[in-house]
């Protein structure tokens, strides 16, 4: 356990990828054996320990540097339940300290070719650039403390690179026209209904072709999961271009949990040939959900406000990560989800609002179950000006079984299903699916009426015959 971070380390510190000179090695040693038990440090060589209160957030399983995920429960990571999740750590001591603020700036993803190698040299190097002096002495630093000189001079140009440049600031779309039609009828003004359909596990597409015809014509778009679970099925990618093909809008999903810096980018790019524009970014639900022989527990490439960030330069700017031009930029409308519930609400919005800033213009909750349970994440995001910024689909769900009620409020984190409910369910009988639907129903009406709400996401898992029931009787 480390002296100064109350989490113990997750895997053993990196090492290098490539041989490093005598003096190199030295002081990558030296930086590991003390801020290793300091701060739970990992080496990463993109070190951001004054973003993140001096917690190393690569503690965390996943490797995410703009977290946290949507899996905290209760403080405590999902990954493994018996260690705090680090990034709730980072925020409470944020608060702490009054350096919240310092967490909304977009962290950049492992610059890998570091991983291993000292920071250390890195800000001496960098110090000597700027020049001693001119952090030292008050007639060179203009007015500034030396701490604003370093910060600004130093650290900053470290902890963003010339390929990143992250920053705390929103940012508008470059284009203000809609990208697609779910755009257009966000913009509209009007209640808006989109549905999840269900990847197959086989290559046929019969069964997709028929579900997506049975919920096209009462939805303005259909969302396909990419590999929720951790298990794997048809890509959202293969499904979003069924879809289109059908004529109707398809929402893809990417999760960052099976794709890296490269891929997220192809795949963009591939989706607009497609006829693809609304693209949902997420981390992903960790393999330790899903079935075995698991796949890769310990870190990911990027997190979904990193995956944000670069997909809405790809579309405002036109560049790649590397820097090179795009000469045909991807028609993209950005989202992403959100876990109202996942932690305290102050907590959260801060999350939701480093999405918001780097580029998300959707957001997807998880499911909700009692309306007013989100009346405190929507008076934050109401006090951080956020509603204005945003679009914001409230997730629901047809319970199909109780046996279905009772694995979502007992195992998926920031899902509950209030007491009331589960007695109407429990004495409903043979009449089940009728309450169900009754209840989806009464929550629809009541989301209608809350300000904010821009529309609701119908998530009927594997229920999709249940979707024009709903829609019929809240028309």
């Amino acid at each position: 356990m480390a002296v100064f971070t109350p989490v113990r380390r997750w895997q053993p510190a990196f090492r290098p990828f490539r041989r490093l000179s005598a003096g190199g090695r030295m002081l990558a040693f030296t930086e590991r054996v003390v801020k290793g038990p300091l701060f739970g440090c990992r080496m990463c060589g993109n070190c951001l320990l004054q973003e993140t209160a001096f917690i190393c957030h690569m503690e965390c399983p996943k490797g995410i540097r703009n977290g946290p995920c949507g899996g905290v429960n209760d403080g405590y990571c999902y990954v493994d339940p018996t260690r705090s999740c680090v990034w709730h750590l980072i925020y409470e001591r944020s608060r702490r300290m009054h350096r919240e603020h310092r967490l909304l700036e977009v962290l950049p993803p492992v610059d890998w070719d570091r991983a291993g190698t000292e920071t250390w040299g890195e800000v001496v190097r960098k110090v000597r650039e700027v020049g001693l002096r001119n952090i030292i002495f008050p007639s060179k630093r203009k007015g500034k403390s030396a701490g604003a000189v370093l910060e600004e001079k130093v650290f900053r140009p470290l902890r963003q690179p010339g390929w990143w440049q992250g920053d705390s600031e929103y940012h508008p779309p470059a284009v203000t026209e809609p990208r697609s039609r779910l755009e257009s009828e966000f913009r509209s003004g009007r209640f808006v209904i989109t549905a999840e359909v269900q990847p197959p596990l086989s290559a046929a597409t019969e069964k997709l072709e028929e579900k997506i015809r049975l919920v096209k014509p009462h939805v303005t778009a259909i969302n396909f999961t990419d590999g929720s679970s951790a298990i794997p099925r048809m890509s959202s990618a293969a499904c979003s271009a069924v879809a289109s093909s059908l004529g109707a809008e398809p929402v893809m999903q990417i999760s960052a949990r099976d794709n890296n810096r490269n891929s997220l980018q192809s795949q963009a790019i591939g989706a607009n040939a497609l006829g693809v524009y609304n693209i949902v970014c997420l981390s992903g639900d960790s393999p330790r959900v899903g079935p075995t022989p698991r796949g890769n527990l310990n870190i990911i490439d990027i997190d979904s406000v990193q995956m944000l960030w670069i997909l809405r330069r790809m579309r405002d700017e036109g560049i790649w990560l590397d820097g090179r031009e795009i000469k045909n930029r991807p028609k993209l409308f950005l989202g992403a989800v959100a876990s109202p519930f996942a932690q305290d609400p102050a907590l959260q919005v801060i999350r939701d609002r480093k999405k918001i800033n780097a580029g998300a213009q959707f957001l997807q909750t998880n499911l909700v179950f009692d309306p007013d349970s989100l009346d405190p994440w929507f008076e934050r995001l109401d006090k951080e000006q956020l509603l204005e910024k945003v679009f914001i689909l409230v997730g629901i769900s047809p319970l199909r079984s109780m046996n279905l009620a009772l694995y979502l409020h007992n195992n998926i984190p920031g899902v509950t299903i209030p007491d009331a409910i589960m007695k109407r369910l429990a004495g409903a009988g043979d009449k089940f699916a009728e309450e169900s639907i009754a209840i989806t129903v009464e929550n629809i009406r009541r989301l209608k009426e809350k300000p904010g709400v821009s529309g609701v996401h119908i998530m009927p898992l594997g229920w999709e015959v249940a979707v024009s029931q709903i829609i019929s009787q809240v028309l």
